[in-house]
């Protein structure tokens, strides 16, 4: 395979749609017709997609020789060695550099998000990662940063129920991931991540149902709070919870019945369920809020 290709497989593109959370605030700010908030929203994706990116190149570096032993990851360009360490390293470097100048110079009220989330993802990959439960909140956290960065950053203050369902949201996605890694080499053999010798499928699971139930708790009580109704005109918006719930119950068949979950964005990009759902909501929402 060409190295551009093989680069292009080493930037994972398709995660950006993770980096979607900074339009949540525009959303539900009501600030989808401000020319400036929505031109620093579209600065702060574009500096996410580069810093992930980086994100992704320096873990895949530092994984390398774990993910050889990965069934699905060994196929990673540097896992695989199809792709020279040097290439990847400086493409990993630029796009930090990138992502950095762009968060930095941006015109942003809340810089340091940009510098908070390399440093995060930093003490992940240097140790953070083995530790059983703390790993998936950083996780979540990172998730957090890009909705920090998609209000406060642009000058919308994020409201307590749009942090508590973010973050709720996040730690389901984060455990339901482990979960999947853990079946993955439970059926395949080999070894992975150390964290995985501390986790149980039957505490997965547990950890798993606690998240999903906050999520769609957090985000019904949202829909009904008196300040919700007072802010958006309108107290239809727990018509929308259908979705939300049918998202996540479809998320968990694929996890436990097709083998999904390891990969939340390309969960999201090919299954016709999920992608539904989620037009459905986003449609839902936009008919209530700009109606």
């Amino acid at each position: 395979m060409p190295t551009a290709l093989q680069l292009l497989r080493l930037l994972r593109p398709h995660q950006w749609v993770k980096n979607g959370f900074v339009f949540v605030g525009l959303l539900f700010g009501h600030a989808w017709g401000d020319p400036l908030r929505l031109a620093l929203a579209l600065k702060a994706f574009a500096a996410f997609c580069l810093l992930s990116s980086g994100v992704y190149v320096f873990n895949d570096w530092l994984d390398r020789e774990r993910d050889r032993q990965h069934p699905v990851k060994r196929h990673r360009p540097l896992a695989s060695g199809t792709l020279p360490v040097p290439v990847a390293l400086a493409a990993g470097a630029l796009c930090l550099a990138g992502g950095l100048a762009l968060g930095l110079a941006g015109g942003f009220a809340a810089p340091w998000i940009f510098v908070a989330y390399p440093l995060l993802n930093a003490a992940y990959s240097l140790g953070a990662k083995h530790v059983v439960v703390l790993d998936v909140f950083i996780i979540a956290a990172g998730f957090m940063l890009r909705l920090l960065a998609g209000t406060v950053a642009i000058g919308i203050p994020p409201t307590h129920w749009l942090l508590l369902c973010g973050l709720m949201l996040t730690l389901f996605l984060g455990f339901a991931k482990r979960r999947a890694e853990l079946g993955a080499l439970v059926a395949e053999g080999g070894g992975h991540r150390r964290v995985l010798e501390q986790y149980s499928g039957a505490m997965l699971d547990q950890f798993i149902t606690v998240a999903a139930t906050g999520t769609v708790v957090s985000y019904a009580l949202y829909t009904m709070a008196a300040e919700t109704v007072a802010l958006h005109g309108t107290s239809w918006l727990i018509g929308t919870v259908p979705f939300v719930l049918y998202g996540l119950m479809r998320y968990l068949f694929l996890l436990h019945r097709r083998g999904g979950g390891g990969d939340p964005a390309r969960d999201l990009l090919t299954d016709p369920h999920l992608i539904v759902a989620f037009l459905g909501w986003l449609a839902a929402v936009l008919a209530l809020l700009y109606r």
